[in-house]
């Protein structure tokens, strides 16, 4: 049966997605009461696109999809690897050097140079950390670097 592991990775990131949605509506409601815009907003996208994509994954599976093997299943692993420890040093690191790490990490992995990995990942926390701070006033950790 073709696209069997398309289907079984549709419905991994179904439940994904539907426990993260879920857990998104689970943040108490502000001080002052409700706002359009609130903490479980941007969750709760992410997990609306990640039912999307699921579901069609679920549907229309590539019939010729192979899953990768060699140094592709290793870049693949170290991804994973490198998120996770992101979603580690979140807190204790705050947004922007984790984030900066991070992203740092995986565009060297892709291809890029060192130094313009890093500064790509600099540029790229401080980009959102300030949209999201000071744009949306959507608290992000700060970490290490305290009042910034």
């Amino acid at each position: 049966m073709k696209g069997i592991g398309d289907r079984i990775l549709g419905l991994c990131l179904l439940v994904l997605a539907v426990a993260y949605g879920w857990e998104a509506q689970q943040w108490p409601e502000p001080f002052g009461g409700a706002e359009g815009v609130g903490p479980e907003t941007f969750p709760t996208i992410l997990a609306i696109v990640l039912v999307v994509g699921s579901l069609y994954l679920m549907v229309k599976p590539d019939p010729d999809a192979e899953w990768p093997i060699g140094k592709s299943a290793l870049e693949l692993v170290i991804s994973m690897v490198v998120l996770v420890i992101y979603a580690l040093l979140m807190e204790p690191l705050g947004f922007v050097i984790a984030t900066t790490l991070a992203v740092g990490t995986l565009s060297w992995r892709m291809g890029a140079a060192l130094r313009p990995s890093f500064v790509t990942g600099l540029a790229s926390a401080v980009v959102v950390f300030v949209l999201f701070n000071y744009g949306l006033s959507l608290s992000l950790p700060t970490g290490l670097l305290g009042g910034f």
